[in-house]
């Protein structure tokens, strides 16, 4: 048998090999260090998700025990680099075009169709939180150049989109996605806004990804982020993975970069106990909205 005949063989049974227990010091060095760097925090019952992929990427390293890839991974500048790698595992999520139509209808019945004509163009701002691989941004902005171009009102639309993961954010720049991922969007969408690649892969048209800008953000960090006042901020699905003291915190710093009349969209149902002085709800069925009115002069 040759060597990378061996090799090979070797390969096959280390990924087949089961990796130790975990566990309960481990999970919880590894949930608090995963808090710690993102906020995220990780249940007990989300354990097997954990499991999954860090003995994937520790396979592909060599490691056998969790213990050794943590003081890897803790290890100063290199530790650094492969925790680069490794939070996109822990934090990209699969998502789709028009994952919440209902909130997307919200914002063209009472925002994009109720602006003004106007001689001198709309400037729109629009901040997708946490926008994983694209799906979310690039679903705003079709919505808001569809709406645009049936009311014949002209703007210039700029959708700022961040998430934490590097990877993620690579993909979105790209805009090459499967075609599964774009079963719901409204008819004619595909072939407006997308290029068919063939095998089943479509990529979003320039001049639509050229007005997305794709950064990267740490929520943890919220205060650093050197954005103009928004007209709508764009939040589902994110706060979920933070503990209820963080979200709190993550949502009064998003309201300070709302501008005056702005909007600020959760997921239906995912905060129920949060309010701030200088927001209202917005009174519309299956969504979670919240109107930013003028701030109080002091007195």
């Amino acid at each position: 048998m040759t060597v990378a005949a061996q090799q090979d063989r070797a390969d096959k049974v280390w990924a087949r090999r089961d990796l130790a227990p975990m566990d309960a010091y481990e999970f919880r060095q590894w949930s608090e260090l995963l808090e710690a760097r993102t906020g995220i925090s990780l249940p007990e019952k989300r354990k097997s998700f954990l499991l999954s992929n860090l003995s994937i990427r520790m396979r592909e390293l060599g490691y056998q025990r969790y213990r050794d890839y943590f003081h890897y991974v803790t290890d100063g500048r290199r530790g650094m680099v492969e925790w680069e790698i490794l939070v996109d595992r822990l934090t990209v999520h699969e998502t789709r075009f028009y994952r919440d139509p209902t909130a997307l209808q919200m914002l063209r019945e009472i925002w994009l169709d109720r602006l003004p004509a106007s001689e001198r163009p709309h400037q729109l701002r629009i901040w997708s939180v946490g926008c994983a691989t694209g799906e979310e941004p690039y679903s705003l902005a079709m919505l808001v150049d569809d709406a645009l171009l049936t009311r014949g009102v002209r703007a210039y639309p700029a959708i700022t989109a961040t998430d934490i993961s590097a990877a993620a954010l690579a993909t979105g720049r790209e805009g090459i996605y499967p075609a599964n991922r774009l079963v719901n969007l409204p008819e004619g969408f595909r072939g407006r806004y997308f290029r068919d690649l063939g095998t089943n892969r479509y990529q979003v048209k320039d001049a639509l990804r050229e007005r997305v800008c794709f950064a990267r953000l740490n929520l943890l960090h919220l205060e650093r982020t050197p954005l103009t006042p928004m007209d709508v901020i764009y939040c589902q699905n994110v706060l979920i993975y933070f503990r209820k003291p963080q979200r709190q915190r993550i949502l009064d710093r998003l309201v300070a970069h709302l501008r005056p009349g702005g909007l600020l969209v959760l997921g239906a149902g995912e905060i129920t106990d949060w309010s701030h002085p200088e927001t209202a709800i917005v009174d519309y069925p299956g969504t979670l909205v919240f109107r930013r009115s003028a701030p109080r002069s002091e007195s």
